[in-house]
């Protein structure tokens, strides 16, 4: 513990003179980010249309797009397959991922209905050899896939989840609330359950391609399904151009969203309770985040998974249990919040939004950046999973969307608009998203404090406490998908990993110090950046993805089959 601590001192020193100077310090930070932010996001939120209520960018059409594509084309998985996702996850399925379902109970393999307790799995696979094919596999290939991962399947969502469910369903709900009322709701649902799809994609494609070391280290996302998937199909110069861009872009979001918007939030919340008024105060903050995630992250994965199976499911049941108790105390008002989202979805009346297609892009592009489907991260995290079935972990990442985005955002929302019953500002404020609570100016996750604090004694204690949480799962999750683009540019050695450990905490500090504005749109430029290089693998694999799927789908079959019979 002394030496993780001195290393993560180590590696945050250069900061400390950062954060000396105390006046205009995130005025200053501002000044520095603020063009180069705009710029970016200017670039990757190019408009294919401008008119005067609402513009459409480019990035959005193909988020959307794709995610409705995949839906129908794989037969509406986040419906047919839900509980199947759910159990993989409970481990129902355990022992065909581990051995393969044709090894234990196809007519070629063990009797079916045997006790496998003593059967030597080794011993069987070696007779089988004489076969084409086993499970799937031509036999000069065949491997115990399943010993290649680092993570359970459990603690790769949950690495995966907290990598998503972070401040974007406190501070982004209340943000997309606050700029298109309550309507953004609807479509941030909708986006969700199309998103599920997506996810099932990137994360089947990032088990598929990806890359074990001789100390069996996981290397995956979309660095490796895109350059060795790509150079599959005979397009072996443009997937290691686009893997290079998405790795560019996945560093930049890990700086962006993953971690500067992370501390920026959960700074806001803590300066509230306390009451600090100093700029200085939000760097002295970030320092103390950057020893945090520092000292886990220097365990690489393993430690990661370790700490975000216990923390993502506590932070969220107990935000979850929050939020229940505040909609539940106001019964009453349920059916009217729901139907005022409904309603607002295809009528909206917040000031600013102007129209439909308005407010579907404010609810669109918040959810898209709260589960970060189509963004193809979390398919990093879930490549380290243990499985012989690429697609046994892309269901599981459907559950992911649905966690983010149905559940929770939509438990945020809630609570916003009952709270906002009692008229206290005004849906769309000036278009900034601040709004003002008697007198007062909010934004993000202040807004969602004050809406708590009406209901729960204490609750800034509780909601700052979450927010923290969420703002560390998050970083430490973000601080794996950079560093492992980092690697796939820079070479997997540990100065390497040294140098971008040093940039990361240093940014957590920035996110801390500076305004929440300029830190968003970098963040959000940075995030959907990603989209583009992400769908060029996405479309030219998808068909790998459906022949993964039917095998694995087979092998649960195979295994059901032999139950009954």
């Amino acid at each position: 513990m002394k030496k993780n601590l001195l290393t993560v001192l180590t590696l945050i020193l250069p900061v400390l003179t950062f954060a000396q100077e105390e006046v205009g310090l995130d005025q200053k930070i501002d000044q520095a980010f603020a063009p180069i932010a705009n710029f970016f996001k200017n670039v990757v939120f190019f408009p294919i249309y401008q008119g005067e209520e609402f513009t459409i960018p480019f990035v959005l059409l193909l988020l959307v797009g794709s995610a409705l594509f995949f839906t129908i084309y794989f037969g509406f998985p986040n419906i047919r397959y839900f509980w199947t996702a759910i159990n993989t996850v409970r481990g129902k399925y355990e022992d065909i991922e581990k051995h393969g379902a044709q090894e234990l109970y196809g007519e070629d393999g063990i009797a079916q209905g045997q006790d496998l307790t003593n059967v030597d799995i080794e011993e069987h696979l070696v007779s089988v050899e004489d076969d084409l094919a086993v499970d799937g596999d031509i036999v000069d290939t065949i491997r115990d896939e399943s010993s290649e991962g680092e993570v359970s399947h459990f603690q790769a969502l949950a690495t995966a989840v907290s990598g998503t469910v972070g401040n974007g369903n406190i501070a982004g709900v209340a943000l997309a609330i606050a700029l298109g009322g309550p309507g953004a709701t609807f479509w941030m649902i909708i986006c969700g359950l199309l998103g599920m799809s997506t996810k099932f994609v990137e994360c089947t494609l990032g088990v598929q391609y990806r890359d074990v070391g001789e100390d069996g280290t996981v290397y995956g996302g979309p660095m490796y399904y895109i350059s060795k998937g790509l150079k599959s199909k005979g397009f072996k110069t443009l997937g290691k151009i686009a893997a290079g861009i998405f790795a560019v872009f996945c560093i930049g979001g890990s700086f962006g969203g993953g971690n500067a918007a992370q501390s920026n939030q959960a700074t806001i919340v803590i300066k509230e309770l306390f009451n600090w008024q100093s700029t200085a105060a939000g760097a002295i903050v970030g320092l103390v985040l950057a020893v945090l995630v520092g000292i886990i992250i220097i365990g690489g994965i393993k430690r990661i998974a370790s700490v975000t199976e216990k923390v993502v499911p506590f932070m969220a049941l107990m935000y979850i249990i929050a939020c229940v108790y505040i909609i539940f105390s106001n019964f009453s008002l349920i059916d009217d919040a729901i139907g005022l989202i409904v309603k607002e979805a295809f009528n909206p009346t917040a000031f600013g939004v102007g129209s439909v297609i308005g407010v579907l892009l404010v609810g669109f592009k918040r959810a898209a950046f709260s589960n970060e489907a189509g963004a193809g991260s979390a398919s990093i995290a879930h490549s380290a999973v243990r499985t012989k079935y690429s697609a046994s972990e892309g269901l599981v990442a459907l559950l992911e969307p649905f966690i983010d985005t149905v559940v929770i955002c939509t438990m945020t929302a809630l609570v916003i608009i009952i709270f906002n019953f009692g008229g206290f500002f005004e849906y769309g404020g000036d278009g900034s998203g601040v709004v003002f609570i008697d007198g007062e100016p909010f934004e993000g996750a202040g807004i969602t404090s004050k809406a708590f604090a009406q209901y729960i004694p204490y609750s800034n204690i509780f909601l700052t406490i979450a927010v923290v949480l969420f703002a560390v799962s998050t970083m430490i999750s973000w601080s794996y998908y950079g560093l492992q683009s980092w690697k796939f540019l820079f070479g997997r050695g540990k100065v390497a990993d040294l140098v971008y450990k040093i940039l990361f905490l240093t940014f957590v500090v920035i996110g801390a110090a500076a305004s929440m504005g300029s830190i968003w749109s970098f963040s959000d430029a940075m995030i959907f950046a990603m989209i583009f290089p992400n769908m060029v693998g996405l479309f030219l694999l998808f068909p790998v993805v459906k022949k993964q799927l039917n095998r694995y789908l087979d092998a649960i079959k195979l295994k059901v089959d032999a139950i009954e019979d």
